[in-house]
């Protein structure tokens, strides 16, 4: 038991990221269930389809979960509603600084924990009200900053007082164990809970995820002003290069391609969003399966340290 283990309620200090499409209910509860913490990913929803899904994860799971608002939605407002309307009991925020809703969440008994990629938004976070942060480093999927998850977590964890979680790039227990080192109290993890027996993703995405090596996520989107971590595709490298040639014929085949990679299992036309610890997995396992493993190689990774000098 830690700080984040009792904030949250939890057994483990082990969260959920809060994917689009793949951050679903089913992976959420499965998540709780196995002592870490379910969040589902708003993503694109609309207010009805967030009401759908909450109810659907509290069908799988009479453990705490939670719900991760991307700023650069347009429902951010209606989507605010409804986790006070319902009692969620815990909201993460990503793509930008939430600091404007801390305060109506907390005055309803939610707890708020903001994704940043600097020790400054940590700062400005924490002096909100907020709970705890995620620092999240570029090694992650999908939308990322400009900070190693080595050099993020050791800054910020200096600099503010409320627990740190570590994500990016983490997807065992030697990763936990390292970011622990580093000052951190949780991780987060996305990557490895997509290849697990419960996520609702296209089957095409798990294979991607175990034939792909630690060099096999690109970057696109930076000359767009929106880098994102993808697996390495034929269609990530037709990004990158419209990126740069032609912006808005970029921009145009990227609208919908996270679906048409979750979903679909697109290919040709879809942006499978990972980050590089796509070279560490090797299986798909249930979640609980995942959760016990890296919990026991934790253990054994601290044990195992001698600090002779």
């Amino acid at each position: 038991m830690n700080r984040i283990c009792k904030l949250l309620d939890i057994k483990y200090p082990i969260l959920m990221g809060g994917m689009s499409w793949a951050g679903t209910a089913k992976l959420a509860a499965a998540v709780s269930n196995a002592g870490g913490l379910g969040i589902i990913g708003a993503g694109p929803m609309k207010a009805d389809d967030l009401e759908n899904e909450i109810e659907r994860v509290r069908n799988l799971t009479d453990k705490p979960f939670g719900i991760n608002i991307i700023l650069v939605s347009p429902y951010v407002e209606e989507l605010i509603d409804v986790v006070i309307e319902k009692k969620v009991p815990v909201v993460t925020f990503g793509a930008g600084n939430p600091t404007k809703y801390i305060k109506r969440l907390k005055e309803n008994n939610i707890k708020v924990i903001p994704v940043v990629a600097s020790d400054s938004l940590a700062r400005m976070v924490e002096r909100s009200g907020a709970d705890a942060v995620i620092a999240e480093g570029m090694e992650s999927g999908g939308h990322i900053g400009e900070v190693t998850t080595f050099v993020l977590i050791n800054a910020v964890s200096r600099k503010v007082k409320i627990p740190v979680i570590a994500a990016g790039g983490i997807s065992d227990g030697r990763g936990m164990a390292a970011a622990f080192a580093l000052g951190a109290e949780g991780i987060q993890m996305g990557t490895r809970f997509i290849a697990s027996k419960e996520a609702e993703v296209h089957e095409n995405f798990k294979k991607l995820i175990l034939k792909s090596g630690i060099r096999d996520t690109v970057i696109t989107g930076a000359a767009l002003g929106h880098s994102a971590r993808v697996v390495k595709t034929k269609f990530s490298k037709v990004v990158r290069k419209l990126e740069v040639s032609s912006p808005q014929e970029a921009e145009s085949i990227l609208v919908g391609s996270l679906r048409k990679a979750v979903i679909d299992g697109n290919t040709d036309e879809g942006s499978f969003m990972a980050g590089q610890s796509v070279g560490l997995i090797d299986d798909v396992k249930t979640v609980d399966e995942i959760i016990r493993e890296i919990v026991s190689e934790y253990k054994e990774v601290i044990l195992g340290l001698k600090g002779e000098f």
